[in-house]
Order: structure tokens, then C-alpha cells, then sequence
């Protein structure tokens, strides 16, 4: 069989699944199978397989029918400008989220050699984009989950930022080393009951840890404001993730422990989705 012939039983598989990105999917898997960019599968459509790729693609497409993330099974994803390594111990970076590294790179300048916290770090993909970008910065990223700071620290040493970040397993509750010109933080921000609403790909294979943020969808994002409140510098500057419907209650909170908001984004779906403040 031909690159073309395998893409295209590929693609039948994932369509009768109802997979909207099947396509796309399919390219990816491909490619990660023989070790070869997109761009390669597309100009080369008539170009023979051997055998053993073949058999390998379609146990990924397998995994895929039974809705296990395109992330997941290749065990990566980009995000900003690099690839981080992911697998189902981390949330699956997302485009949205791309905004606080943006908003960060915005608002700070190029040159100043800050501290940054990135609270509740995951794959570390935050915290790591921005240290990439700000070459006087020094990072740290604390996590609950001792298998997420592993793999913070992974993607630290193949990114050799290994030497400007540190990664704490820590409770934002228990955290206590340092005073931070910049804090940033994605943190669980999902209403409980609406889980089950989710796309079967996040609700059935990403960490619940990481998606749900208690009965109201506010119980992180009260930790993150109330520990960053204490361990951010006087002018520091919070970036912080929301959900759609949690900005006016969320600068509430954020207000009534002394900071001011200076700008609330929107992510590529045109919902508020990240909030900058200041410390008073």
C-alpha cells in the first residue's frame, strides 16, 4: 500500500467514528509512524510502505477510535514555538493557553531579569515558552502531581532550560520559597457537574486534577489568588487562566486582595480567558 492508500483507510476509520479532525489525525499519526513531517506525507502520497509501518499506523488509528488524544498517543505537542512531551499524567496544551505566554512576553520587558512562578505547571510548557522568550528570567513551577514535575523537568533539560527553572511538587497551599515579580497559572477552573458535557477525548483520558476545579468551578482559582496575593512582589504582574463565564467574579476576588486588573482577554473563540493584574 501507498502513503495515499493507508491515509485514506485511515481516514474511514476515524469518519464512521464521527472524528471531525480525522484528516488531520490521520496525517499526524502517519507521519509520527515512519518518522517523517507532515509536509513529506502530502508530497509523497504514491510512495510505498513498508509492511511494519502499516500494521503500526493502524494500531494507532485503533487507539484513536476508541477517542484517546492524538497528543496522547504520540506523546507530544506543540505549543508556542517547541514541542513538549505530554502523556496522560499532564493536561494536553492548548492554543487558548497560549495567551498568557503571549500576554507575559506583553507586559514585560525583554531585558529585566525577573522571577517567575507558574502555579499548577503541568508539561511545564508555560513556564518553559516564557523562559525561552525572556532570557534573564528564572522560573519555577510547582505542581501537586509528582508525575507532572517529572515531566516539567524532562521537558526543561531537552529545551536546556534546565539551569534558569526548578520544579517543586507542592500544594499552592504549602508553597513558601520566594517573592515573584510574575506569577502565572492555568489552574482546574471546570464546574464539576459539567465534566460530563466534556468531549469524550479530555472527559475519559485527561487528569481530572487538572480539568476540575470543584462544585463551582472557582475552588482553584480561589487558592491561586489568595497564595499568589502573599507570595507576589509589590507592582508584580498575575497572569491568570479563567473559564468563560468566571470574569466579573473572578475580579472580585482579585480586587479584594489588592490587585489591579489592567487588561481581560480573549481566547480565539471570543470568551474571556485570561486576566493580568497587578499587585497594589
Amino acid at each position: 500500500m501507498n502513503i495515499e492508500n493507508v491515509l485514506d483507510a485511515g481516514f474511514k476509520k476515524l469518519k464512521n467514528c464521527d472524528l471531525k479532525s480525522a484528516k488531520i489525525d490521520c496525517e499526524i499519526l502517519l507521519s509520527n509512524t515512519i518518522n517523517k513531517k507532515r509536509e513529506y506525507i502530502i508530497l509523497n502520497l504514491k510512495k510505498n510502505l513498508n509492511k511494519k509501518y502499516i500494521n503500526y499506523f493502524f494500531k494507532l488509528i485503533q487507539r484513536r477510535v476508541k477517542r484517546e488524544p492524538v497528543a496522547y498517543i504520540i506523546r507530544k505537542k506543540n505549543f508556542w514555538k517547541d514541542t513538549f512531551y505530554v502523556d496522560k499524567n499532564v493536561l494536553i496544551p492548548r492554543p487558548d493557553t497560549e495567551h498568557l505566554v503571549e500576554s507575559v512576553l506583553n507586559f514585560t520587558n525583554k531585558t529585566s531579569r525577573s522571577h517567575i512562578l507558574d502555579i499548577g505547571t503541568g508539561s511545564g510548557c508555560i513556564l518553559l515558552s516564557i523562559l525561552k522568550e525572556r532570557k534573564n528570567f528564572l522560573g519555577i513551577g510547582i505542581d501537586i502531581s509528582k508525575k507532572c514535575v517529572k515531566i516539567s523537568k524532562y521537558n526543561a533539560k531537552r529545551l536546556k532550560l534546565d539551569n534558569r527553572s526548578k520544579f517543586y511538587i507542592s500544594d499552592v497551599d504549602n508553597f513558601l520559597i520566594g517573592k515573584y515579580d510574575v506569577v502565572v497559572s492555568n489552574p482546574p477552573y471546570i464546574e464539576r457537574l459539567d465534566l460530563k458535557y466534556l468531549e469524550k477525548d479530555i472527559v475519559n483520558f485527561e487528569p481530572k486534577l487538572a480539568l476540575e476545579g470543584g462544585y463551582d468551578g472557582f475552588s482553584g482559582i480561589t487558592k491561586v489568588i489568595n497564595k499568589t496575593s502573599l507570595l507576589i512582589k509589590k507592582r508584580g504582574l498575575f497572569f491568570l487562566e479563567i473559564g468563560y463565564k468566571q470574569k466579573d467574579k473572578t475580579i472580585k476576588m482579585l480586587q479584594k486582595k489588592d490587585f489591579y486588573i489592567k487588561k481581560v482577554l480573549k481566547d480565539y473563540g471570543n470568551n474571556y480567558r485570561c486576566i493580568i493584574s497587578a499587585k497594589i
